[in-house]
């Protein structure tokens, strides 16, 4: 099982803090089913160093001993708007087509038309683009129609698996159902930020897992 989204980079953003604490949480990984890593750290502010970011990959990768982990990031939109649309090609899954987007969580219906626009612009890069957690924004929650549109234009869905606790600003629960529902989900992921997030991962992959 791959967990292609977590902060278990350590010391690089509100993730592990430190080697100690990533090498804890890869304990917690393994224990919950996982066999490959994507490490993802926040690409927005304050957080973003690329540079300190790959080489807390390549500690990371040194003490993993063997494990397979990759190179990633979650690629807030703003940010990417700031940066430049080329920076997209430094942002990817390392190894990859893959590009995990992260949208503004108070973004209305209106916003997402940008959003498109930006999707439209990475597709036409020969990017995959995943949607990180559409549980969590507020306009997905209030009309579960535009998770389908990005579906529809060619998005794949991620789902946090805090989820099955509420979520992390506590009301992602029931959003995410409906879509899990509506089978708009191709990823659950642990977002994983410390130990604890691997058992919410255990057991959203229990209930929603076939």
């Amino acid at each position: 099982m791959r967990d292609m989204h977590c902060h278990i980079l350590p010391g690089v953003d509100d993730g592990a803090r430190n080697i100690t604490e990533s090498c804890q949480m890869l304990y917690a990984a393994r224990q919950a089913g996982v066999t490959e890593i994507v490490c993802t750290p926040h690409c927005r502010d304050p957080y973003f160093d690329y540079e300190g970011m790959w080489q807390a990959f390549e500690l990371f990768r040194l003490h993993a001993r063997g494990f397979p982990v990759r190179m990633g990031f979650e690629v807030n939109h703003t940010k990417l708007m700031e940066l430049g649309i080329e920076w997209a090609d430094r942002l990817h899954f390392d190894g990859t087509n893959e590009f995990l987007l992260e949208l503004p969580t108070r973004g209305v219906r209106e916003d997402f038309q940008t959003y498109e626009r930006t999707i439209f612009e990475l597709q036409g890069r020969g990017f995959e683009v995943i949607i990180a957690h559409p549980e969590r924004y507020r306009a997905i929650q209030k009309d579960p129609g535009i998770a389908q549109d990005l579906v529809r234009i060619g998005c794949k869905l991620q789902a946090s698996a805090d989820f099955i606790a509420g979520g992390r600003l506590g009301k992602e629960k029931r959003p995410a159902k409906r879509l899990f529902a509506q089978g708009l989900y191709t990823y659950i992921a642990s977002d994983a930020h410390r130990v604890q997030h691997y058992d919410y991962l255990a057991r959203a992959v229990r209930e929603y897992v076939d």
